[in-house]
């Protein structure tokens, strides 16, 4: 492979991943969740209310620690290159790719596991989330490649970075 077609094909890895879809649910209904029925009132505040749970609040944190397992789970699924796991997870972004022209994931996302070196997958087998790097709303969780610890360095382009939604009781990666 040329040193100029790996940022092309890490680009495509990076979709692929967002984008796996398997055995999960295609419909883009939006999922209710607890988060729009917290109140905010009570713990006092000078800053304006807003619809959104703050960082600090429990069921913020539950819901973040939610969406973290999950990746974990993902990470771990890329590094053992298992691909019914993987796929199931990322099955909206999967939707979305194949949408867009790719393949079904059970057909694509094997050229995203060859994208990675051995020794990536092996740190992926063991890779964690530092929660203190991900960002969250009321509907998602984002994490960033950087945020991501593993005995392997991984960037944006080469591990991309995540967004997670709750669907359905479940997260799932969807861009």
């Amino acid at each position: 492979m040329s040193a100029r077609a790996l940022p092309f094909l890490a680009t495509v890895a990076v979709l692929l991943i967002a984008g796996c879809s398997g055995g999960g649910s295609t419909s883009a209904a939006p999922v209710s969740s607890s988060a729009g029925a917290a109140s905010t009132s009570a713990a006092p505040s000078s800053a304006p209310a807003t619809t959104q749970p703050q960082p600090t609040t429990t069921t913020s944190v539950k819901k973040a620690a939610g969406a973290v397992e999950r990746y974990e789970t993902f990470l771990h699924a890329v590094g053992k290159q298992d691909l019914a796991t993987a796929c199931e997870i990322a099955a909206p972004a999967a939707k979305k790719a194949e949408d867009e022209g790719f393949g079904p994931c059970e057909q694509t996302f094997p050229i995203t596991f060859s994208m990675f070196s051995a020794s990536q997958r092996k740190a992926l087998l063991s890779a964690t989330v530092d929660r203190g790097g991900i960002t969250e709303t009321s509907t998602k969780v984002e994490i960033p490649a950087k945020a991501v610890r593993s005995a392997a360095k991984f960037t944006g382009s080469d591990l991309g970075d995540a967004v997670l939604e709750l669907r359905g009781g479940k997260w799932y990666i969807t861009d």
